[in-house]
């Protein structure tokens, strides 16, 4: 579905879940079950949370999840696979345009996995409000791509370095720990089912207690 600039976020993002019953997996990403699997349970929020998938992993795994998405398809059919499983209560399923508002709170976990979008979305400083949110002790992953599919090689979307991202936190000096800041392979199938291997990166940085 080509993006039209005129067309507000949510509606575009509205009419885009709305083409198929499923637009994802409905299994966890893979950077975050590898990232987040031996972290203690906490408060989590899950930035573009889509369909639910990472949501539901950190519930039933004994998180408090605040998930967050711009699109009411989504999140309707997030909490409608959440209601599934035995975590559905450990969910608060939250509307936002992360550019105009922020769930409130702390968290131990915050995770922003594949936040790009086609529009003008400030990705930047809804990072930045990413880190403010960490609490003490708390672990901020950042996932993105490195390389746009085979099939949409003239994307326009900002896909920045691991080293550019965690330049564009603007963190505090002496505040963070960095865990992980490095591209690596990635190995998923396109809309054919034909294997489709590019090139992810992640960021994973702790924020110090004192």
């Amino acid at each position: 579905m080509t993006h039209d600039a005129t067309v507000p976020d949510a509606e575009y993002w509205d009419a885009r879940y709305a083409q198929s019953d499923r637009m994802w997996s409905g299994r966890p990403n893979s950077a975050l079950v590898r990232e987040a699997g031996d972290l203690a349970p906490g408060r989590a929020l899950d930035l573009g949370c889509g369909e639910g998938a990472d949501a539901i992993w950190l519930a039933e795994r004994g998180w408090r999840v605040t998930a967050v998405d711009i699109s009411a398809v989504a999140l309707g059919r997030a909490a409608e696979h959440a209601a599934a499983t035995a975590a559905a209560d450990r969910i608060d399923w939250q509307r936002h345009d992360l550019g105009s508002s922020f769930p409130a709170g702390r968290f131990d976990l915050v995770t922003a996995q594949f936040l790009h979008s086609h529009d003008a979305m400030p990705r930047e400083e809804i990072l930045q409000r990413a880190a403010a949110a960490v609490a003490p002790g708390g672990v901020l992953l950042i996932v993105g791509h490195a390389g746009m599919p085979a099939w949409d090689p003239e994307s326009d979307v900002p896909l920045p370095t691991p080293d550019e991202v965690v330049e564009s936190l603007r963190l505090p000096d002496g505040e963070w720990e960095l865990l992980r800041c490095e591209e690596h392979p990635s190995f998923r199938t396109d809309h054919d089912g034909n294997p489709d291997p590019r090139t992810d990166n992640t960021v994973k940085l702790r924020r110090r207690t004192a």
